[in-house]
Order: structure tokens, then sequence, then C-alpha cells
């Protein structure tokens, strides 16, 4: 999914956008409910993501992984 939406003929906010948009979702679906694992995994995606958003725009991306590794 990441990869698709890199290879886009889009802008690269337009890129950034959908990329967060995707972090979000998978941060909506999970719940009170869901196990550990579950958590690691979207954590997990989400690093994918910003990394990839690190390839479009260094400064926002590195603030990022900054942030999920607080």
């Amino acid at each position: 999914m990441i990869e698709n939406i890199l290879k886009e003929q889009l802008t690269d906010k337009e890129k950034i956008d959908k990329l967060l948009e995707l972090d979000c979702n998978l941060y909506t679906n999970l719940g009170t409910d869901s196990t550990k694992t579950e958590k690691q995994e979207v954590k997990r995606t989400s690093r994918k993501i910003y990394k990839a958003i690190q390839s479009i725009n260094e400064p926002v991306g590195k603030s990022l992984l900054q942030a999920i590794d607080k």
C-alpha cells in the first residue's frame, strides 16, 4: 500500500497526506480490545509510513520518527 502511494502521480503534499491518512486509519482501528501484538504491528507499519514520508520530505519524516520513539 505504501509503495503504491509513492508511485502515484501526485504532488509530494498529496502523497504525504495519503500516507498520513493511512497511518490515521491504522490507529483509529485499534481499540481497547486490541492485542499487544496488533498494537506492535500498527507501530511497525507506522514507522514504515514515516520512513516513506522521510523519503519525500526529510525534516517532516525525521520529526515523525522521533515522535514515535518517545
